[in-house]
């Protein structure tokens, strides 16, 4: 894969960032990683036909060390992946953040310089520019109010540099207390060529009121907007709650509305070439409610039901989701973790199916850990913009894979993953390969 001028000078400039945070590691809690991913897919067509797609992935991250008495501060979290062999894809470049920055008056009052994704704006935090923040002083046992201002350009996500005529601006406050309990509200304003693009109101909550009760809650409320569909609506909302009733039996409900702003979390598995848990799907559907209970049979043995409704696009019918599951380790003293769940999928008039997910792992020494899963059906996610994507459900497509973790060192892993997905006219083909250093 070929790099740019520009590109082989960034690479360089973060290998020697790199090695300042090996230097730096037994002083201070700075950390870093450093991963290589090969991938390749085979997709074979009934009555002839192929494709093949390999994809190479590079990431590398590494942060200083956080907390009140940080005086100085740096992150980097940059992905590249190119296609050898394929012409009509285009190598990507991907910046999530790449900002340095220092504290000042006790530690009081901060200044950011970079691009820098605000983990606290959900999917409206990725900002090219600069942020000034403000905190009171840590007090032991007692909370505290955070506040902070930011402006800048807008980022293209799988480019280096940004969209053209496009600036961001806004602020947050934030109020955070015991037991990682947290209130932002935040205000992100997008204007382009001087016209107001997305103008939003952020909530996100997160109120642990005891041991065993905790709802997390976020929503966003589009203010105003031409190019935003239900502008002076809430646009996006969402709330979990779960309920520890004793030592055995615990209560989940979820429900949201739109779409969610974990589909960042999504979409760096597919830069890493990382397989994707079925389950993380779930919260991705444009609207979807669901209730489950755990009882808790043993000490490593549990089960699960629940139900729920699902729309996975805008323009989808409703479908019912009854599930049923068991997860059991160290299964009669083998080493052998077991997961099996069985999902009824409802969808009217299009009929129903029975989605059966399997997974069994077992450590083989101290090193290493493999796992063998079956899935009935799969869904698929697809990327088409930073702010969209369409989940593909496929019913009757069966899913096999094997997938391995060595830890060959203290610092040093390694991962492999082969699956193969038979339908009835496609049966696809892929392997995955990768090594990760820590330090």
């Amino acid at each position: 894969m070929l790099l740019k001028r520009t590109e082989i000078a960034l690479v360089a400039l973060i290998a020697c960032l790199a090695a300042a945070v090996v230097a730096d590691a037994q002083t201070r809690a700075a950390w870093g990683r450093v991963a290589i991913f090969g991938n390749t897919s085979s997709t074979s067509l009934e009555g002839g036909g192929n494709a093949t797609l390999n994809e190479l992935i590079s990431n590398i991250t590494f942060e200083s060390a956080t907390g009140d008495d940080v005086n100085y501060e740096y992150r980097a979290d940059i992905r590249l992946a190119g296609y050898p062999g394929s012409s009509d894809r285009t190598r990507r470049v991907s910046i999530y953040d790449a900002y340095a920055g220092f504290w000042m008056r006790d530690g009081t009052i901060g200044v950011r310089a970079g691009q820098m994704w605000l983990n606290d704006l959900g999917g409206l935090g990725s900002v090219g520019g600069a942020m000034v923040q403000y905190r009171q002083r840590k007090r032991t046992g007692k909370g505290r109010w955070r506040t902070a201002l930011f402006g800048g350009l807008e980022p293209q996500i799988q480019d280096v540099g940004y969209v053209s005529n496009v600036v961001k601006y806004g602020g947050l406050v934030a109020w955070e207390g015991e037991g990682m309990r947290r209130h932002v509200v935040g205000f992100v304003n997008v204007r382009d060529e001087g016209m107001t693009e997305r103008a939003v109101l952020v909530f996100t909550n997160y109120l642990p009121v005891d041991q065993r009760f905790f709802v997390y809650q976020a929503a966003e409320w589009d203010v105003r907007g031409p190019a935003v569909d239900g502008a002076g609506s809430l646009t996006y909302f969402f709330i979990n709650g779960r309920y520890m009733l004793n030592k055995r039996v615990e209560f989940q409900g979820t429900y949201h509305r739109g779409r969610s702003i974990d589909s960042r979390s999504i979409i760096r598995d597919q830069l890493d070439g990382v397989p994707i848990n079925p389950k993380a799907l779930d919260g991705l559907r444009f609207e979807s409610w669901t209730g489950r209970v755990t009882v808790s049979l043993a000490r490593n043995v549990s089960v699960y039901g629940g139900y729920g409704q699902d729309r996975n696009n805008r323009d989808d019918s409703v479908s019912g989701r009854a599930n049923l599951g068991l997860y059991a380790s160290n299964v009669l003293r083998t080493g052998i973790d077991l997961t099996v769940s069985d999902s009824m999928i409802n969808r009217g008039a299009d009929g129903s199916y029975s989605s059966w997910y399997a997974s069994v792992g077992r450590s083989l020494g101290a090193k290493v850990y493999l796992t063998g899963d079956y899935s009935s059906s799969v869904s698929v996610f697809h990327f088409t913009s930073a702010s969209g994507f369409l989940i593909d459900t496929r019913p009757h497509t069966r899913r096999f894979a094997l997938s391995g973790v060595i830890n060959a060192t203290r610092h040093t892993s390694l991962l492999f993953t082969a699956e193969r997905d038979l339908e009835d006219s496609v049966t696809q083909t892929r392997f995955l390969s990768g090594l990760t250093y820590r330090f």
